[in-house]
């Protein structure tokens, strides 16, 4: 049985370093669990991570055995947002914060398959936010990312530099969430070493 890795077939999860591009990203399926505060010191974000890893896995060995479809689980995204953007950019002021992590999933992974994956991990315990993961399907389309590597906290500036400068010089307007991608195991990886896509969805100005 081959076994599919996304980030090698899609384009968008790879991007450059140093640099912002601009790319159309495709139409995606993600498993997704809500919240809001500092992910550092929130209980909210710490349990939602520990419940969509689990459902992951178990859609992985589902897929595998009952469909004869196997495929690399992907790595946790989020998106991020705030009233006033000053909060995640300048400020940083991560009690106003508000988030969806995801783990994007194939398309051939339905509400059927979920559903089955939770009676799974329900047997097995450990997984609080359970009856919370939903199945959604993201279509950010034209967007500008790069590749920062480094402490998640010195993203503001790129981050800045990416709202304020290249997206205006680029003739586009700011539009969505701010989207991230951990291509690195946070537990693992030293922190100036952490990489991670930064994604911006976009329009051109003239659009309506």
């Amino acid at each position: 049985m081959t076994k599919v890795d996304f980030k090698k077939e899609i384009a968008s999860y790879t991007a450059p370093r140093g640099r912002f591009s601009v790319l159309t990203v495709p139409r995606l399926s993600y498993l997704v669990v809500d919240g809001h505060g500092d992910p550092n010191t929130s209980s909210e974000y710490e349990s939602a991570v520990t419940t969509i890893y689990p459902v992951a896995y178990a859609l992985k060995f589902l897929s595998a055995r009952e469909l004869g479809r196997d495929h690399v689980v992907m790595p946790l995204e989020a998106l991020w947002w705030s009233d006033d953007m000053a909060a995640f950019t300048s400020a940083r002021d991560k009690s106003r914060w508000s988030w969806t992590v995801m783990i994007m999933v194939p398309s051939w992974i339905g509400a059927e398959h979920l559903e089955q994956a939770r009676r799974t991990v329900a047997s097995k315990k450990g997984a609080p936010r359970l009856q919370e993961v939903r199945l959604e399907t993201l279509d950010e389309g034209l967007c500008v990312q790069t590749l920062h590597i480094g402490r998640y906290d010195d993203e503001g500036p790129v981050l800045e530099a990416m709202h304020s400068e290249f997206v205006p010089g680029e003739g586009l307007r700011l539009r969505g969430k701010h989207h991230e991608i951990y291509l690195s195991d946070a537990r693992r990886t030293a922190p100036e070493k952490l990489r991670t896509i930064l994604r911006q969805p976009v329009t051109p100005m003239t659009a309506a």
